[in-house]
């Protein structure tokens, strides 16, 4: 079975065309991914299709109604988990990213874009299996935070990287960021390619790679290096073995 990931939107033309360009253009083409999109005003009321109202008990803004969400979802079937795009969810992560990959080959999930003030909260209560969110900042709607979980799970699956190890080697495996990386010319403007990374000798590189990995995240993301648990004795070595650890 094809990985399946649904989104309900009211802007499904954006995530139409993201899902159509690039590595996800290619992986959809390609049948490695399912990718649908609902459109919430397809179950809107009325003439204008109305999804929203005004909140009971007064307050600024609009909110997104029970009935067109419920009758949209519903009416798509759409694979579970359903999760809601909002601030009160579990933050993501890659983590989250590689358990999400797991239910997308096996079963595939949803998510649901909001726009205005939010959900009614019998959206929350009786529909939805979740919350997730992209971060603590605010944004006008779903969509953005519904591209990137798709792009970082999708790349995850299987046969969507081109470079299987691509979507392996990345930042925050094993809570490192990657290592730093060069291409040719081995010489630009005075600046040269380290000697290790053109030795030829790929265990060294390896290990030279992991103990990179190791200084750039101390440096850039010494929370991580706290989630490891510290630098170990082992990485300590390592980090001698290429005399890096003068940069601790």
């Amino acid at each position: 079975m094809t990985p399946r990931i649904d989104t309900f939107t009211l802007f499904p033309a954006l995530l139409e065309t993201f899902a159509g360009v690039s590595v996800l253009g290619r992986a959809v083409a390609q049948q490695h991914v399912d990718l649908r999109v609902h459109d919430l005003r397809s179950h809107g009321v009325g003439v204008h299709r109305s999804v929203d109202d005004s909140p009971f008990g007064g307050g600024a803004g609009m909110v997104l109604a029970a009935q067109p969400v419920f009758d949209c979802v519903e009416a798509a079937a759409p694979p579970r988990p359903l999760f809601a795009l909002g601030p009160g969810g579990r933050p993501f992560s890659q983590g989250m990213a590689h358990e999400l990959a797991d239910v997308a080959v096996s079963t595939g999930f949803s998510l649901l874009c909001g726009r205005y003030e939010g959900f009614d909260q019998r959206i929350y209560d009786h529909l939805v299996d979740g919350e997730i969110s992209l971060g603590d900042f605010v944004l006008g709607g779903g969509e953005v935070a519904a591209m990137a979980i798709i792009e970082a799970v999708a790349r995850l699956l299987p046969g969507v990287m081109g470079n299987e190890e691509s979507a392996v080697e990345e930042s925050f495996r094993d809570a490192l960021l990657e290592y730093p990386q060069w291409t040719r010319p081995a010489t630009f403007r005075g600046w040269d390619v380290p000697e290790v990374l053109r030795s030829g000798d790929h265990a060294r590189i390896a290990r030279w790679r992991h103990a990179m990995a190791i200084v750039r995240t101390h440096t850039a993301r010494p929370d991580l290096i706290a989630v490891r648990g510290g630098i170990s004795t082992a990485d300590h070595q390592l980090l001698r073995e290429f005399g890096l650890d003068t940069l601790l």
